[in-house]
């Protein structure tokens, strides 16, 4: 039996008021093959070299932000303490929070 699709959305309220179905679905595509492995579809909050792959790959190739790294480190530190109670961090969801906080969202709604 094939696992059930996970609703993003629902991990995402857990830490944000207002969700954007559409931004969801867009980050969700931006993402596509990462999501289909259970270790690539998590962001490891502890790991260096994974906190820099986000802050490269997505807030600055994404997102096309060209605030200092230290900046950029900051705000993913600021969403990896929101999320702090989740012991798995979503992708998606880090993305989204990361997005919500530059006020990118709308970039994913096509």
């Amino acid at each position: 039996m094939a696992d059930a699709k996970p609703d993003y959305a629902v991990d995402i309220k857990k830490h944000t008021a207002n969700v954007d179905e559409a931004a969801v679905k867009g980050i969700v595509k931006y993402l596509g093959i990462a999501l289909r492995s259970a270790d690539s579809s998590l962001v490891s909050a502890s790991d260096p070299v994974e906190l820099a792959r986000v802050r490269t790959n997505f807030l600055k190739r994404k997102l096309k932000l060209d605030a200092p790294d230290a900046d950029l480190d900051a705000a993913i530190k600021a969403v990896a303490k929101t999320m702090a109670k989740a012991r798995k961090k979503s992708r998606v969801t880090f993305c989204y929070l990361l997005a919500e906080k530059y006020g990118k969202r709308d970039d994913f709604v096509k």
